[in-house]
């Protein structure tokens, strides 16, 4: 590809970096690179091949709008089928040849005098306009800080790089964490080892999953387009409803889906005991609400224990908690999340007059729409601050940016040798509307504490409303909040710092 700078450079092939791609082909801008660090492409659903893995939402409301599959196999999708999606979009729109697969990025500069973005990395350096950051929102695994944890003398890893060659059946086997990864991971490996020990800190709140396989007559139904768009309106609306209501502030609603959660429990946990202890203290939708049905019942087999008490440290052949008691181990596997901005704080980004992204984040991860950041000319983060959701599918919120970056190229090519910034303004009023908004939300209120806030107790996480919200106000560049700066001038932007 030849003929001077590129118009875009995408790094990450994950959900949000391939959806960006498509677009922007299918716009005419077809002069970009995909950048991977790995040798395949996925994301997410590449590295996460626990046993169990599988979307929390339906795979009708977790695929492109623009690129629909009729013939999905279940409700929920496990890990390899969305794995299979993402690799025909690959292929279906042909993206081989401008896909860079074991590319690491090293850094990326932008260039003011060339009114470009410069990326170094380790196969050479890239120049293009614009450059996309579609690292991922959950992609550097959390790992806890316990006395003891390297010296374990068993296999030890975390659910994102899971040891497929670990036989676990007739081993001792300790899962630390209760999130989204565990509760899918325990029903799966309980019964194949000799015992299983889970160590929760807090219980999460679970509802039904109702997960199910689509028959045939269903998958003809759904290769019909127009029933298809409307059977995925369906699944998306019942989603926005819950925000509407519940979910993002504490409301009648709350305390509904609570009950529903509590009887859920109730029917497939007799102990009174161990019922009490997987209750949570905190309000429901202040943590990530979980999906399942087989969880409870793994953790009512005899061969399963809960223990509730604090870890103190981790010995060679197990874990010591606060009571003392000593659990004999021969296998330990961190289900523990991920740092919910480790993609982006590990980008060395720097921007206009030689600012870095760590400093321009040093009070906390910000963004315009989640998008955008003054001092960053022709620069876009995909799943940036703030533009997680807790209640409907994520990709909303991607197709939306990407609609916001399409604009940004229409207007550059418009504007040859310009870039585009956005103002401070405009990003501190998103900002403060933001804080506004989950001053009085679930999770500033639901008496928790969790992986969506920063050290500072910030949620910078979360959209605080509904996606259709979030989509009305994003999907369109709007000028006014923008200026364009040429080769030689102070952009109008940066007037004074957001």
């Amino acid at each position: 590809m030849s003929g001077g700078p590129l118009d875009l450079v995408i790094v990450g092939a994950g959900f949000s970096g391939l959806a960006m791609a498509i677009r922007a082909d299918r716009a005419g801008f077809s002069r970009f690179r995909i950048l991977e660090k790995a040798d395949r492409i996925g994301g997410t659903w590449r590295d996460n091949t626990y046993p169990g893995a599988a979307s929390d939402v339906p795979a009708h409301l977790y695929s492109l709008s623009f690129a629909p599959r009729s013939d999905w196999s279940r409700l929920f999708p496990r890990q390899g089928e969305i794995q299979a999606y993402l690799r025909d979009l690959v292929a279906e729109h042909g993206l081989a040849d401008r896909l860079r697969l074991g590319t690491t990025v090293l850094g990326a500069a932008y260039d003011e005098a060339a009114c470009l973005w410069r990326v170094e990395t380790d196969r050479g350096v890239v120049e293009a306009r614009i450059l996309v950051g579609a690292v991922g929102a959950l992609h550097a695994p959390a790992r806890p800080a316990l006395p003891g944890l390297d010296g374990f003398a068993g296999p030890c890893f975390h659910t994102a790089a899971w040891d497929h060659g670990c036989d676990l059946a007739g081993k001792r086997v300790g899962v630390i964490g209760t999130g989204a990864s565990a509760v899918q991971i325990v029903p799966e490996i309980a019964g194949r080892t000799a015992h299983l020990t889970l160590f929760q800190r807090s219980p999460p709140w679970i509802l039904p999953r109702h997960d199910r396989p689509y028959g045939a007559l269903a998958k003809a139904l759904l290769g019909i387009a127009p029933l298809r768009r409307l059977y995925r309106a369906s699944l998306f609306w019942r989603r926005e409803l819950t925000a509407l209501f519940g979910f993002t502030r504490v409301s009648r609603l709350t305390a509904g889906a609570e009950a529903l959660a509590r009887a859920h429990l109730k029917r497939a946990i007799p102990d009174p005991d161990l019922r009490r202890r997987l209750t949570p203290s905190y309000r429901l939708g202040c943590k990530r609400v979980l999906l399942s049905d087989d969880y409870y019942p793994a953790l009512a087999r005899p061969d399963v224990s809960l223990v509730t008490e604090a870890i103190r440290a981790v010995t060679p052949h197990g874990i010591v908690t606060a009571d003392g008691a000593e659990h004999a181990l021969d296998v330990l596997i961190l289900a523990t999340g991920f740092s919910p901005s480790g993609s982006f704080d590990r980008l060395a980004l720097t921007g206009r007059d030689g600012r870095s992204l760590a400093q321009a984040w040093r009070d906390g991860a910000d963004a315009f729409h989640g998008l955008a950041m003054s001092g960053f000319p022709n620069l876009f983060l995909l799943l940036g601050p703030n533009t997680g959701l807790g209640h409907n599918s994520v990709l909303a919120m991607v197709e939306a940016q990407v609609a916001h970056v399409l604009e940004a190229l229409r207007w550059l090519k418009s504007n040859p040798g310009r870039a585009l910034e956005v103002r401070a303004e405009a990003q501190r009023r998103f900002r403060d509307a933001v804080d506004a908004r989950l001053a009085d939300s679930i999770w500033a209120r639901g008496g928790c504490g969790s992986w969506y806030l920063d050290g500072k107790g910030r949620n910078r996480t979360l959209w605080p409303g509904t996606a259709t919200a979030y989509r009305r106000a994003a999907r369109r560049l709007r000028r006014r909040d923008y200026a364009l700066v040429g080769p030689s001038q102070r952009s109008e932007a940066a007037a004074t710092g957001p």
